[in-house]
């Protein structure tokens, strides 16, 4: 098998969610030689993955423009460099070893932890990005209206606490719209085949490298437009979040209280 038919079955198996015997079909192999060719695929792009999924050099010595060319967010989140949030991916697991992966929807899934930055490339699968500056680790002021749709639906932002949550909400759909041009590309992601559990970790892993390779380097990209076109935050409905980022313990949420509350009081100061 050449290298080019090899990354071709990998991707349509990635991209459609093809199952062996329909890659057997589409490219003519027997099903020993899709699964082994589709494994070192898979490899190799995990090995990727380390040089991709990660924030390129230099990336955080300044505000990103799009916080820096936007009144609504400058000066009050200029240290801000992304944004991070948990979504599902279904997951293939025994019966006897289902209850730690059932999700809300009362199925198995994977509970994935993501950061990402404003241009929709995701920095780390597992949030450990060591860094000074903030991640949109605060959380938004509880109690009070917050989902976009929210605010679309009734009067504009009242108080600081309102002021706050829709900027912070606005900002965040960043995560949940990179989370939606992800899942929507690769279809394997919303229907796993039955592999080994090890085997589904590595798929998230590869499709998250391949999102980024992607966004790096493709000049046109149709699922990237089209959340583009759409920046008011509308999600995906597949995409289901349940992991809190915000929720910490002890002097970090002390100190993320401490900054939410002088940028709402920026952000109250702007408004003013």
């Amino acid at each position: 098998m050449s290298a080019a038919e090899m990354l071709g079955m990998f991707l349509n198996i990635l991209g459609h969610g093809s199952a062996n015997r329909q890659a057997q079909d589409r490219f003519q192999h027997s099903g020993e030689t899709v699964s082994r060719y589709f494994s070192i695929l898979l490899d190799v792009v995990c090995r990727l993955a380390v040089d991709v999924i990660k924030p390129l050099e230099n990336a955080f010595n300044n505000t990103p423009k799009e916080i820096l060319q936007d009144s609504r967010y400058m000066p009050h989140f200029k240290d801000c460099i992304g944004a991070i949030d948990g979504v599902h991916v279904q997951a293939v697991v025994s019966p006897s070893n289902q209850i730690p992966f059932i999700g809300r929807k009362g199925i198995p899934t994977q509970n994935v932890m993501a950061a990402c930055n404003f241009d929709m490339k995701i920095l780390s699968g597992r949030c450990g990005i060591p860094t000074n500056k903030r991640l949109l680790r605060i959380g938004p002021y509880k109690g009070e209206r917050y989902h976009l749709p929210d605010f679309r639906r009734g009067v504009q932002p009242m108080g600081h606490k309102e002021v706050f949550n829709h900027a912070h909400s606005s900002l965040r759909s960043v995560i949940e719209r990179t989370f939606g041009v992800w899942k929507k590309r690769w279809s394997i992601l919303r229907d796993m085949p039955s592999y080994p559990f090890a085997k589904q970790v590595k798929i998230v892993i590869a499709t998250m490298a391949l999102h980024n390779y992607i966004r790096r380097h493709a000049k046109r990209d149709c699922h990237f437009d089209e959340s583009e076109d759409d920046l008011n935050g509308t999600q995906d409905e597949e995409i289901e979040r349940e992991v809190d980022a915000q929720q910490e313990d002890g002097p970090v949420t002390q100190e993320m209280e401490a900054l939410r509350n002088n940028i709402a009081a920026s952000l109250m100061s702007s408004s003013a």
